[in-house]
């Protein structure tokens, strides 16, 4: 019987199947982090209960870390305990921790697969919405809430439905400056948030096969996003050049039988999906969002569309419009910013700086602006020094601040003043998502670059 890859993944998880009810599923990595763990590890002291497999657990703090002067004390005393709690229960428990100031600290969904903690084949679940991130190698990931962190420590297992299939075929050649988080932002704006509400989808095609591994994490990323469960795509030799010698991969004769099972996940001839949509890459250029949800973007020479021809509904488009005070028909380009955000688990790898630096470089950081480069690991920061895009950000005006979630979801000091707009390169533009009041604007670091030398929104391409 032909099967997709999702059901290759998922029915060999399955513990046992509960008639009419969801799944005993079995998750061969957990990663925790600070904001959604601590009330799971009370539950399990108050049962009296470890954890049932430590070494499958790898905890790192990433949403609350500040992004400057991480060798001081956290100022924030609500941060401040949710990070000891962190480092307490993961020493309590016997789970791998690293901690605000280790070398591998980082956001949960880089530091993940930098380390070799994410791999083909594999079940990967976190509290956070967008450990989707890690579908890029071949794994089912999802996230999870508060209450299933606790059942995944206590049982290593999750009570899950299978969701439905659905495959997103991308084909042809992309653009000039058209890079992966333009194509996911351009997926979302045709589905819109809820269109693959109850699906978990695989990403096929001409143009994820030519993309790194860091651009279909971009793209499983914000599967999310448009309501999937998850994404995933499968594993090729890119995928599997990018995992070997990481530390937590398999080593020598483990390497050569686990290369064994991962070369067979693939969709089979003649599997089917509950779904499958098509799209053409020359359709899709740089992308802006426009309003308060990452579906209500537009290709960056577009005008916001009228409410009749927006695709959300129209009490919902023009309550957008009124926060973000644009109107219909507005041109994005020109638009005045005052913000620039590079980083998140969306944007905050190597790959994301080189492309915001080759459109720095020889410019500088416009007067309005004010500039947030965060990297989303030591790892990344350390290659960005080596590189020299230090030097070339430097000379620029830009600063590089130290890892961690910052402005992405303002949980910590990087916060846009309200009516204040930010070009983001994260995942998520809601109503005071990066601050209260904040306005928000979804784009890709090359969007983000040139806006940040200009100060207002501007078309990359003319700037390559």
């Amino acid at each position: 019987m032909s099967k997709t890859l999702f059901d290759k993944v998922w029915d060999s998880h399955v513990v046992r199947k509960v008639e009419n009810g969801p799944d005993v599923f079995f998750i061969d990595r957990h990663l925790v982090h600070e904001v959604t763990s601590p009330v799971a590890f009370l539950g399990l002291k108050n049962r009296g209960i470890g954890v049932m497999y430590p070494n499958k657990t790898f905890a790192t703090a990433d949403h609350n870390t500040p992004t400057i002067n991480q060798h001081l004390p956290v100022e924030d005393p609500l941060s401040a305990n949710q990070l000891k709690a962190l480092k307490d229960n993961a020493k309590e428990f016997g789970v791998l921790h690293w901690g605000l100031g280790h070398r591998k600290n980082g956001v949960v969904h880089i530091v993940g697969p930098e380390n070799g903690i994410t791999l083909p084949g594999a079940t990967i679940v976190c509290g956070d919405s967008h450990t989707s991130t890690h579908g890029a190698f071949g794994a089912i990931a999802f996230g999870i809430g508060t209450s299933e962190v606790e059942m995944v420590l206590a049982s290593q297992c999750i009570m899950q439905p299978k969701p439905k299939k659905m495959q997103i075929n991308v084909n042809g050649e992309l653009g000039k400056g058209v890079t992966p988080k333009d194509v996911a932002l351009f997926i979302i704006s045709q589905l819109t948030t809820s269109g693959a509400t109850g699906y978990f989808v695989e990403y096929a095609g001409d143009v994820f096969d030519k993309m790194t591994m860091e651009g279909r994490m971009t793209v499983c990323n914000l599967s999310i996003e448009m309501g999937a469960r998850g994404g995933i795509i499968a594993p090729d030799e890119k995928t599997f050049t990018y995992i070997q010698g990481r530390e937590f991969t398999p080593k020598e004769g483990d390497w050569n039988k686990a290369m064994e099972y991962w070369k067979t996940l693939k969709t089979d001839k003649g599997a089917t999906f509950d779904k499958v949509i098509n799209f053409d890459a020359s359709d899709i250029e740089p992308m802006i969002t426009y309003g308060t949800n990452p579906g209500m973007g537009i290709g960056i020479s577009q005008k916001v569309p009228t409410a009749e021809n927006a695709s959300e509904q129209k009490d919902t488009f023009i309550k957008s419009l009124d926060y973000m005070d644009f109107s219909e028909e507005d041109n994005m380009i020109g638009k005045k910013i005052d913000y620039v955000f590079l980083g998140s688990c969306t944007n905050g790898r190597i790959e994301d700086f080189r492309a915001f630096t080759s459109i720095v470089k020889g410019r500088k950081k416009a007067e309005n602006v004010t500039a947030w480069l965060v990297p989303g690991s030591h790892v990344v920061e350390d290659q960005i020094k080596e590189e020299g895009l230090l030097d070339i950000l430097n000379e620029a005006g830009f600063e590089l601040r130290q890892p961690g979630c910052s402005a992405c979801l303002a949980m910590n000091d990087d916060k846009v003043p309200a009516g204040k707009y930010s070009v983001s390169t994260s995942n998520r533009n809601f109503e005071g998502r990066q601050g209260p009041g904040s306005r928000t604007l979804l784009a890709s670091p090359l969007v983000a670059a040139a806006a940040a030398v200009t100060g207002e929104v501007t078309d990359p391409r003319e700037m390559l």
